[in-house]
């Protein structure tokens, strides 16, 4: 008797079903607002943190501090300190941040072409 197979849709849909937990948590670290705002501000430049902290507005210290924390940890942005008087801290983008960078330009270029249309419906649902 033979036995049956499964199908390449059927094999990529559990593989999808294997990965969409590693892709929801992703997405959940790299798809907050203030990231978006970061990696786009970052571009492919250096800048330091209040520079980034005044491009990023109305964003706190905290939340931005929180917000290249994270960056760090997960490999988009290196945080370089500068024994200066004051002291120098710069941010860039890593490869893996400069890889993300075009797919977070497109997603606030769609955001920003499309919020007077959305905004519309939230107020008139």
């Amino acid at each position: 008797m033979a036995h049956p197979t499964t199908s390449t849709s059927e094999r990529e849909l559990a593989n999808y079903g294997q990965g969409r937990e590693l892709v929801r948590d992703v997405l959940e670290r790299i798809g907050d607002k203030w990231s978006v705002v970061v990696i786009c501000q970052l571009g492919h430049t250096t800048k330091r943190f209040n520079e980034l902290r005044r491009l990023s507005e109305p964003i706190t210290q905290r939340m931005l501090s929180a917000t290249l924390r994270g960056m760090e940890r997960d490999g988009l942005v290196t945080r370089t300190l500068h024994d200066t008087r004051p002291l120098r801290v710069d941010y860039t983008l890593t490869p893996r941040g400069i890889s993300l960078l075009a797919a977070v330009r497109h997603l606030a270029c769609w955001a920003v072409d499309n919020a007077v249309g959305i905004q519309a419906r939230c107020a008139h649902p």
